[in-house]
């Protein structure tokens, strides 16, 4: 399409590295953790300066799972990956230009086995489109965890590219990644405007339509991470866009046929953080509203249960220990108040949990 063509220029051909950028569409979300930053000091400098990202879209304890990330570009998330999986874990990249996949490809065997110490890559990068993975030979139920970092507005078809997501993942897997949302419906001469396709703001979607088509695919209960504001520094561009107002925002999507229901259900159970996740010791953040200190019980809805482990499906499932079941139903489980809008979060109780 038009739209991919010009997407691939930009990103391929227009920006030489992320100081081209026009907006602060793709630096800005937060500090990212720590330990991730000690991880990108050891990324090849090609790698980093040609990333384009909008957050840090990085699960830890993930220690040997299936990790595929859509659009990965220079590849910065893939290595950063790489390295969280371990050697039994492994990792693929998809992006359709050519200019950035020949630099995530060029430093992804000597960083695995040189910079990792692995005995073999367990990085690898394909070409394709994020709106048709099986074209591109990732078979459904092969991934644990779909990663993507401010890629998704950039595609024309949304809804193709979160169907995609929901037959690549198993059971159990999670789609956990940041992207730009808007908090209205674009105007068609926004959405046309070539420079904000580039700058990931014309492909922005109204987060609650982005929920809408999130359910549809089969991810019952979307949640929300983090929100960071997007500021739009040119101001030709500023008066293009008027009084909308853009955001970076972390969702996490998880895959649990069966067991996700459309509302926050009140079954009498509980979790308990086992303190596992590197990075996260002390206590895990599920969500904006969910923060579980280790050996704390913890009231959750059904919905949150599953999400921590509930029948062992999660991935998340060894890391936390489950109380009670769903044999008794005790109506709503009391949530917090929503009023709907996108609230920028600092690491505090927000929206996105249910509980």
């Amino acid at each position: 399409s038009a739209i991919l063509a010009s997407v691939k220029d930009y990103y391929g051909k227009v920006l030489s590295t992320s100081k081209d950028l026009k907006t602060s569409a793709c630096c800005a979300a937060g500090k990212p953790h720590p330990a991730l930053l000690e991880i990108f000091k050891k990324i090849p400098k090609e790698v980093t300066e040609k990333f384009y990202g909008c957050g840090s879209p990085l699960p830890f304890g993930i220690d040997g799972l299936r990790v595929l990330d859509l659009g990965s570009g220079s590849g910065r998330d893939c290595y950063a990956a790489a390295a969280l999986v371990g050697e039994k874990g492994s990792v693929v990249g998809i992006d359709m230009t050519d200019e950035q996949l020949s630099v995530s490809r060029d430093h992804a065997s000597d960083f695995c086995t040189k910079t990792l110490g692995y005995k073999k890559c367990n990085l690898s990068f394909i070409k394709g489109y994020i709106e048709c993975l099986t074209d591109a030979g990732v078979k459904p139920g092969s991934c644990d965890i779909v990663i993507s970092n401010c890629v998704v507005n950039l595609s024309p078809d949304k809804k193709a590219v979160i169907n995609e997501v929901y037959r690549a993942l198993a059971p159990g897997g999670e789609f956990y990644f940041s992207d730009v949302y808007c908090d209205r419906r674009l105007p068609e001469h926004v959405q046309k405007h070539e420079v904000l396709w580039g700058e990931c703001l014309a492909g922005a979607l109204y987060d609650k339509d982005f929920e809408r088509y999130a359910r549809a695919a089969g991810f019952a209960d979307p949640r929300i991470l983090s929100v960071a504001p997007i500021e739009v520094e040119d101001y030709e561009l500023l008066k293009v866009v008027g009084q909308a107002k853009f955001y970076s925002i972390t969702y996490r999507l998880f895959k649990l046929p069966n067991l996700l229901e459309t509302l926050c259900e009140d079954y009498g159970q509980a979790v308990k953080y086992k303190g596992t996740i590197p990075g996260s010791e002390d206590a895990y953040r599920l969500d904006a509203g969910h923060l579980f200190e280790k050996d704390k019980l913890a009231l959750v809805c059904g919905n949150s249960a599953a999400m921590c482990g509930e029948d062992g499906l999660c991935w998340l499932s060894r890391h936390f220990e489950i109380i009670g079941d769903r044999k008794v139903h005790y109506g709503l489980f009391p949530c917090g108040p929503k009023d709907g809008s996108i609230q920028v979060t600092d690491g505090g109780c927000g929206p996105g949990g249910c509980c």
